[in-house]
């Protein structure tokens, strides 16, 4: 059975029902309800379908057209029994009854009063039921607090009206008339769409009060639920409204351009990309990917989301160099002419240039090589990597690694990310234009560390491999692409901050500092040219001579390359380019004698050797990122505890030499002519200037041990002889590194006689013959040999 909200016609036969004073029987036919509660005073439809209901309804006409009616506990029971039906219900009138064509029949009926199921009298052909009324209390007079209740229950009526207009207008205007509480909460809960089992809570609630106080809660329920529903559909309506208005208006601007011969924007611009995909000649897996996006974005509307990123990342695919590439000059002689032009000296890695070169003449497919540039800086790594571009004939990108610390930054993101956008190397190859460019890593030893960003330095590993980055995969692109042919070259002051691991994918070439010769003859032919460029100054204007430039070198610069000694001359030819500026006549010449009037006075003092020979002074040599140093050892012996006293801000590994130094020369005391007691009566001082600056390595520990041993026998100390060398407690000199640095800054302190380890000889190809003449090499295996050389022969 269901509910009926209106019927079309009445069985005249039947005729109308007068509504009387009655007496209710004590035992009625039941007709069990399936989707209603139905309550006193309410009138309503029923479709009778079923047998047990049909012969219930035959009964109540006959006798005096009195059921009762009980809903269901289960809505899809079609036979019922006792236990499924709730005991309590509403005895009620058959006002009309109409006969179907399919069998059923549909009744009108009205609610009398509530009643509860004693007893089931019969369950066959229908239920019949024994019935006790249940009685409410009646109100004389209403209490105000009843009467509050009930406007109030009116007033969320008729909002709940307004809202949703759920109600008939007849019932509004009953609602406002009536005047029993109980009545009054009957009337609402049959008007609204209540569940069965809240309306039959409902129903089960006699005191008229209590079930108007629930009605009112009810309602409030209600009440907050139309508005916000309400709500919802006007923001429907509103986007419904805003999408329906746009389309009207695309769909009259796509008229207007086919009335003015105009293309479909967003056809062109598909057709625009299609031709930039089939231009760019993709490999056959990128291509494919390409086709899918792109039909995607055929059936996507322009207004999307995803669509400006699809589109971006078709553009990424059709740019990128995937087979353009340029032609390598192989031609040796025209490439080292080139590297010569560019760069002074480095003649190592010329070579190594060159021998790509002959390499790559003889064998069409090469892979390309990943060199590391490491030396101090300012000695020409970067440009070093642009003249090795023009020497190949090839495009040049550089991609600076300082202070890198996220992953994402080398590999790239995915695509899902808010303006997602491929790693630096995918970028560098899109601005290069071919898949074969000169790929400069720059300042790799500066790449951060590991953390919650990732490894920036293992997304490296796969790039400078190749074995693997012929298929190199970026998260934004998510295809491999090949970057065999690329030349990568990195560069890093020093090696120890960079992995192990990516250690072994590199060909480490050194570029130690220059030495003063080598500056000059640079800075003659590269930088006081580029300077005077510009400056805007001509070549006559200004001219350096030979001896200014020197002391511009040894005076106001202390640096292994030439970043500082360009700073210099630039600074010189700005100055002249104001005095020419201002009417003063020229042309300029910078002499020895005038440097001062345009640098001010010297910056640095420099560590040149010692004026005389003398007892307890060392002259050592070191190695610093920006290239080698001398440095004096001083010592000095009084009277105390023996005690062993360090200075100069040593670090560890410089402490532990002096204390080799010292037991050396306690156990060896006798042979070197020295009273085997000092150690018992003298306080022994090492320090090594400058004070400020912190200083560390094995490097010096022969310097100690010679001024110690000097200080210690009165012999004086060669001020002639450098010396370098880590010392064992048996006397053994252990080699070092730096030895290239180490020797120029002997020369540049006008040292000609430097003592090295002799495992450090093979190390001296590396230093320029004409270098390599004016310096005596004195290798030693032992403290004796350095001892013999270094010191005046004993009175």
């Amino acid at each position: 059975m269901m509910e009926c909200n209106h019927f079309d016609y009445f069985s005249e036969d039947d005729g109308d029902m007068p509504m009387q004073d009655f007496e209710m029987p004590d035992h009625l036919p039941l007709l069990p309800v399936r989707d209603t509660v139905v309550f006193p005073h309410m009138v309503l439809p029923l479709f009778v379908g079923r047998p047990a209901s049909l012969a219930a309804v035959k009964e109540a006409m006959e006798q005096n057209r009195m059921i009762f009616l009980a809903a269901q506990k289960t809505l899809g029971e079609e036979q019922p029994d006792q236990d499924d039906i709730y005991r309590v219900g509403t005895a009620a009138m058959i006002m009309r009854m109409v006969k179907l064509s399919d069998g059923r029949v549909k009744i009108l009926v009205q609610g009398l009063v509530k009643g509860r199921i004693e007893k089931f009298r019969r369950a066959e052909p229908f239920f019949e039921v024994q019935v006790t009324p249940i009685t409410e209390p009646e109100f004389t007079e209403l209490p105000l607090e009843v009467e509050a209740l009930m406007r109030t229950v009116q007033n969320q009526l008729a909002q709940l009206q307004a809202i949703s207009n759920a109600l008939a207008p007849e019932v509004m205007v009953v609602v406002e008339n009536i005047e029993d509480p109980g009545g009054l909460a009957d009337l609402v809960v049959g008007n609204l769409s209540l569940k069965i089992h809240h309306a039959q809570e409902l129903l089960e609630v006699f005191d008229p009060v209590e079930r108007l106080q629930q009605v009112n809660d009810l309602l409030n329920k209600e009440l907050e639920l139309a508005l916000m529903q309400n709500r919802i559909q006007s923001q429907a309506k509103e986007e419904m409204g805003k999408t329906q208005r746009d389309y009207f208006l695309r769909e009259q601007l796509r008229a207007i351009q086919e009335e003015l011969g105009d293309a479909d924007a967003k056809t062109a611009d598909l057709a625009e990309l299609k031709q930039k995909i089939d231009d760019a000649s993709l490999p056959e897996e990128a291509l494919a990917e390409a086709s899918k996006q792109l039909r995607r974005l055929e059936g996507m509307p322009a207004e999307a989301a995803e669509y400006s990123m699809l589109r971006t990342y078709l553009e990424w695919l059709a740019e990128l160099p995937w087979n353009r590439t340029t032609r390598d000059n192989l031609d040796l002689h025209k490439a080292r002419r080139i590297l010569d032009e560019d760069h002074y000296s480095l003649d190592k890695v010329k070579e190594r240039i060159l021998e790509f070169l002959a390499v790559r003449k003889l064998k069409k497919k090469l892979k390309g090589p990943v060199l590391c540039f490491v030396g101090p800086p300012g000695v020409g790594k970067t440009s070093l990597g642009r003249s090795i571009a023009r020497a190949l004939g090839r495009k040049f990108v550089r991609v600076s690694l300082g202070g890198l610390r996220d992953e994402a930054e080398i590999r790239g993101h995915r695509r899902t990310y808010v303006g997602a956008l491929p790693g630096r190397i995918i970028q560098g190859m899109k601005q290069a234009g071919t898949s074969n460019p000169v790929f400069m890593l720059d300042e790799l030893d500066k790449v951060g560390g590991a953390d919650f960003r990732g490894d920036p330095s293992a997304a490296l590993l796969e790039l400078l491999d190749p074995e693997q980055n012929h298929a190199f995969s970026d998260h934004y692109i998510n295809l491999p692409f090949d970057l065999s042919n690329v030349m990568f070259i990195a560069t890093a002051n020093i090696m120890d901050p960079i992995p192990s691991a990516l250690k072994d994918r590199l060909e480490v070439l050194r570029l130690a500092g220059y030495s003063g010769e080598e500056k000059l003859a640079i800075a003659e032919r590269f930088l006081v040219p580029r300077q005077l460029d510009d400056n805007g100054l001509k070549q006559g204007d200004v001219r350096f001579s030979r001896s200014a430039l020197q002391r511009m070198i040894r005076e106001f610069t202390a640096e292994a390359g030439l970043r500082n000694l360009e700073r210099e001359i630039g600074s010189i030819c700005r100055k002249v380019a104001r005095r020419l500026a201002e009417g003063r006549k020229g042309p300029v010449t910078i002499t020895r004698g005038n440097l001062e009037r345009y640098l001010g006075p010297p910056r640095y003092l420099a560590e040149d050797k010692l004026g005389e020979n003398e007892v307890g002074v060392a002259t050592g040599l070191a190695w610093t990122e920006r290239g080698g140093e001398i440095l004096h050892v001083e010592v000095t012996t009084m009277q105390g505890a023996a005690k062993l006293i360090l200075t100069g801000q040593l670090g560890e590994v410089m402490k532990e030499s002096a204390q080799a130094a010292l037991s050396y020369a306690r156990s060896h005391a006798e042979e070197l002519g020295i009273d085997p007691g000092f150690a018992e009566r003298l306080d022994i001082h090492i320090h090594v200037p400058a004070g400020a600056i912190p200083k560390d390595g094995p490097s010096a520990g022969v310097t100690m041990a010679s001024a110690l041993v000097s200080a210690l026998s009165g012999r004086r100390v060669d001020r002639e002889v450098a010396m370098t060398g880590e010392i064992t407690l048996r006397g053994k000199v252990l080699p070092v590194g730096g030895i290239k640095e180490k020797v120029l800054a002997a020369l540049r302190a006008g040292i000609t006689t430097v003592v090295i380890p002799r495992q450090n000889e093979k190390d001296l190809v590396e230093i320029p013959p004409a270098l390599r003449r004016k310096v005596t090499f004195v290798a030693v295996d032992n403290m004796r040999q350095v001892l013999d050389r270094a010191l005046e022969p004993s009175a």
